[in-house]
């Protein structure tokens, strides 16, 4: 393995969700596509497909990318917008932030669900909380204080 390339997380509201990640998180929109043919109805195992992908960066530029998937052709709502960071499969993701609690408070105004206000990790290394985003997926969001 090189590198891990990109996180891919399917929304059901491409519009609401490009909101959270640029506008409230500060994720850069690098490339915008609407997809559909044999190649990606190979891959997914699906037929017909039609996908919006949004390509997108954090602020520096990072190589591992997040791409938000909307299915136009397979719409699909999820049983459950609020899983248990427990179940088996796709847990959370974590972002390092310069001022969390700042962007605590920000998110916070804009509707943004916490599971506790920050707190302190236990080594004094971060501080830390959990978020979720419009489709209910876990995002960690981390202010490095110690060393």
């Amino acid at each position: 393995m090189l590198a891990i390339r990109h996180i891919g997380l399917t929304v059901s509201d491409m519009e609401k969700s490009l909101k959270f990640y640029q506008d409230l998180l500060g994720f850069k929109l690098i490339k915008n596509n609407l997809e559909s043919g044999d190649y990606i109805d190979n891959f997914s195992d699906l037929q017909k497909v039609q996908v919006t992908t949004a390509k997108l960066c954090d602020p520096q530029g990072s190589r591992v990318l997040l791409e938000l998937l909307q299915y136009h052709s397979h719409p699909h709502e999820p049983k459950s917008t609020l899983r248990p960071i427990c179940d088996v499969g796709y847990s959370h993701f974590a972002i390092t932030v310069d001022n969390l609690d700042q962007l605590y408070e920000k998110l916070l105004r804009n509707g943004i669900r916490f599971n506790s206000p920050p707190q302190h990790s236990p080594d004094g290394y971060a501080k830390v909380t959990f978020c979720r985003d419009p489709e209910g997926n876990l995002i960690e969001l981390v202010e490095v204080i110690g060393d």
